[in-house]
């Protein structure tokens, strides 16, 4: 226990007490509170307990209904100018770092001339891999930051990107692959998922890039072959269920790993855009319900990270980052799904679903979310935190969602985003690749780095969509009575 003075001495507010009180019936409540008014006066203050609220400044304030909250990040909505500034960063930080260069083998010396490659040809080391599925994300993220921000360096790193990959891809199409050991093999090493797809993994992230530039009008004709590439293992590689669901054999037999939505329907719901062919609507809608209905979990409003069909309970871990690439998977094909669609009021009510879950779980201490969703003392975890944003943003956008519900979560959401982007561009709180694992202590310690790729593209996703949101629907989101509220402050003066 400690005590405080007051800013005012014991005699001032005794005898302000005691001019309150007269009359020949309080001479004697007079006197003794004036004898009482040398006494020194304290105020008695205990420790304050675990929840208790922040304490108050020790001078209070004339009106203490002003005093400013102690927010541990920017709660005021962000300006179109703070969310480029963060993209800038990313952008900048992600040409120095992977540059996409074309080098001869043999010498080390760059190839200008894509049309006269040498014999020997790789791509010069970059502190990612270019042809990833998390590249996959930052291509489309770029692609977004360009359309929502008018910027055309966003577009041009998407293309230079996606249009060498195609080339190099054609131009090793053309010939026999190098025999072990020499050293063509790492332009296999980079390009064999590009070439030849064995999983999801490898072509779903990439195929919906690929798609979104060609729509844009970006080498429609060099990406073609690679999306065809894509779209085959997709449609017809790929393990399925009898009916239809997209599944694994690992790590245990007839697996579904919730990432997948992500891997596929994404690039479904663009090839059935691209075409207008509605059997690529018809799969990308399969896929979302029939996951749904066997890993989504009503009464948390979370999905399960895995499900395998011979486990009886099935375990339930809402892995961040998955419930991410779910939400995604969802918002883009609402976006391009035609309004007519049998499916498309089911898949808009699921989405809906997902994301009241998201909002209940959503860290009131950060702004972000946990590795594990429904448990807080797992740490924050960046790239599902973004993928979130994106997701939400875009159904206000969209008008799928109540912007007066998601706004103000959705403004704090970029905000706690945006802090995690450093001064050099890098995304900072990203746990790195993930399996399915089957108990809390696996999800909890998986490591998180700048180097996991998987935070670049989200970012970069969710500062356009939100861009637009804060030029549209979101124009009107302000503080109001001290809350974040999309809608002006009645009482402010115009």
């Amino acid at each position: 226990m400690t005590t405080t003075a007051l800013p005012y001495s014991g005699v001032t507010l005794w005898r302000r007490f005691a001019d309150l009180v007269s009359g020949k019936r309080a001479l004697m409540v007079r006197s003794m509170l004036i004898g009482l008014a040398a006494l020194p006066l304290v105020v008695l203050e205990t420790a304050a307990a675990p929840g208790d609220p922040p304490a108050a400044s020790a001078a209070p304030a004339a009106n203490p209904n002003r005093m400013q909250a102690a927010y541990p990040i920017a709660y005021a909505p962000p300006s179109a100018a703070d969310i480029k500034a963060v993209m800038d960063r990313v952008l900048q930080y992600l040409d120095k770092a992977s540059p996409i260069q074309v080098v001869n083998l043999d010498t080390n010396e760059p190839v200008a001339d894509l049309a006269h490659l040498p014999v020997h040809f790789g791509l010069a080391r970059s502190a990612f891999t270019l042809t990833g599925y998390e590249w996959g994300v930052t291509y489309s993220g770029m692609l977004r930051a360009a359309d929502a921000t008018g910027d055309a360096r966003y577009r041009e790193y998407a293309a230079v990107h996606l249009r060498t990959i195609a080339e190099l891809a054609a131009h090793l199409k053309a010939q026999p692959p190098p025999a072990a050991g020499a050293p063509g093999d790492q332009r296999m090493f980079l390009l064999r998922p590009v070439l030849d797809p064995r999983a999801l993994d490898d072509c779903g992230a990439m195929c919906a890039a690929m798609l979104k530039a060609s729509r844009a009008g970006i080498s429609p004709e060099e990406l073609q072959p690679c999306i065809d590439r894509y779209m085959a293992w997709i449609v017809s590689g790929q393990f399925r269920f009898a009916d239809g669901t997209l599944a694994r054999n690992r790590p245990l037999p007839r697996t579904l790993w919730l990432d997948d939505l992500y891997m596929s329907v994404p690039a479904l719901a663009q090839m059935g855009a691209a075409t207008g062919d509605r059997k690529y609507y018809d799969d990308a809608a399969r896929q979302i319900l029939q996951f749904s209905a066997r890993m989504f979990v009503p009464e948390s409003g979370l999905y399960r990270h895995g499900w395998v069909e011979a486990m009886e309970p099935h375990p339930f871990f809402p892995w961040a980052r998955a419930n991410g690439w779910a939400a995604v998977a969802m918002a883009e094909l609402l976006d391009v799904l035609p309004a007519d669609h049998p499916n498309r009021a089911a898949i808009l009510a699921q989405f809906r679903a997902h994301v009241a879950g998201l909002a209940r779980v959503q860290d009131p201490a950060s702004g972000l979310w946990h590795q594990l969703l429904d448990r807080p003392d797992t740490y924050l975890e960046t790239s599902a935190s973004a993928m979130y944003v994106y997701s939400i943003a875009l159904g206000i956008n969209r008008g799928w969602l109540d912007a007066a519900a998601y706004s103000p979560m959705v403004a704090v959401g970029w905000n706690a985003v945006a802090s995690k982007v450093n001064a050099q561009g890098q995304v900072e709180g990203t746990c790195v690749g993930t399996g399915l694992g089957f108990d809390p202590m696996f999800y909890a310690y998986r490591p998180a780095s700048v180097f996991a790729a998987h935070g670049y593209g989200p970012v970069l996703l969710a500062g356009a969509e939100m861009t637009r949101l804060r030029a549209g629907r979101g124009l009107a989101l302000s503080i109001n009575g001290g809350a974040l509220q999309d809608a002006p402050d009645p009482m402010r003066r115009m």
